[in-house]
């Protein structure tokens, strides 16, 4: 039985991936990959018009992702539809996957995900704000935990990892 956008276990109708409006949401990715390109350009030093047709392979996978997401009958996250073309996409073999892996070579990924990251950390809402407040000091506590101890482990898997290679 497939869901459909009424019974989805979401919550939150505002997350419900089958209401987005695709125009609006095309012109926010638009934006990203701008900004996207800006930030490739500064830490490659790759030009924007050489960057540009693997921008727009990855501008055009997550437009497609996105419409599948809303409009096939069974319900899959956007980000897996996006996946799954990019992909099916580079796939050795498949008609012009060669062309696509050299031009998204061109594209420093980590550069792309500068940008995402510091969005996210300033898009907090009130409602965050409000769960932060009513959590108490107790919360700090346990954040730092979290980060210390997922920055300790980062740290000795790393060192196994260098010592053994």
């Amino acid at each position: 039985m497939s869901k459909t956008a009424e019974n989805l276990p979401l919550g939150n109708e505002e997350l419900d991936e089958r209401r987005i409006r695709i125009g609006e949401t095309a012109i926010l990715l638009l934006i990203a990959c701008v900004i996207g390109t800006i930030a490739n350009y500064v830490s490659t030093g790759t030009g924007a018009f050489e960057a540009l047709p693997g921008m727009a392979f990855l501008y055009l996978c997550s437009v497609v992702g996105l419409m599948l997401a809303r409009f096939v009958p069974f319900y899959l996250p956007a980000v897996a539809w996006v996946s799954l073309i990019a992909i099916v996409a580079t796939i050795p073999g498949v008609p012009g996957s060669d062309w696509v892996v050299r031009q998204a070579d061109k594209i420093n990924f980590l550069s792309l995900a500068t940008p995402a990251l510091a969005y996210g950390g300033l898009a907090l809402s009130a409602k965050e704000f409000a769960i932060a407040r009513s959590s108490g000091w107790k919360i700090v506590i346990v954040a730092i935990c979290v980060m210390l101890g997922t920055y300790m482990g980062s740290v000795v898997i790393a060192d196994l990892t260098l010592r053994l290679f």
